[in-house]
């Protein structure tokens, strides 16, 4: 099949197929006299993985130790394991990050009177006090 119809079975964009062989995640795939690619089922297969552990957020190098030890029949199902844990931590940290943006954004927005005044504590917090300083230079020596 060529790498449209590979795209289309495997809900993976042709774009990104070429973006995961330029990188070997996976490898190259045959081509045809004329250059045309040439995929099999196995591979759709293969891209389907991929395309599963991607949307799990595991990164391309973290992916491409995932498809090694899928396709090792003597894996230890332990490393995986790992693999998956270290995706979790990775999770956490990041649901954390998130919560800790959207407490400070709520507590931002508290602090706004959201009228027609100019004063607004968000604006302030973004600029910080060392750029509220530099735009009061600049408009003293303007």
């Amino acid at each position: 099949m060529n790498i449209g119809e590979a795209a289309a079975r495997s809900g993976v964009p042709s774009k990104t197929i070429r973006y995961y062989e330029s990188v070997g995640l996976i490898p190259p795939a045959h081509r045809t006299a004329s250059g045309y690619r040439i995929y099999t089922e196995a591979d759709v297969q293969t891209l389907r993985f991929v395309s599963r552990a991607r949307g799990l957020g595991f990164s391309v190098a973290d992916c491409a130790n995932l498809l090694a030890l899928w396709q090792d029949t003597a894996r230890a199902s332990a490393d995986v394991k790992a693999l998956a844990r270290q995706q979790v931590d990775r999770i956490e940290a990041k649901v954390a990050e998130l919560q800790s943006m959207k407490e400070t954004l709520e507590d931002l927005m508290e602090r706004c009177h959201g009228d027609a005044r100019p004063d607004c504590p968000i604006l302030s917090d973004l600029a910080g006090s060392a750029s509220r300083c530099h735009v009061q230079e600049t408009r003293k020596t303007a």
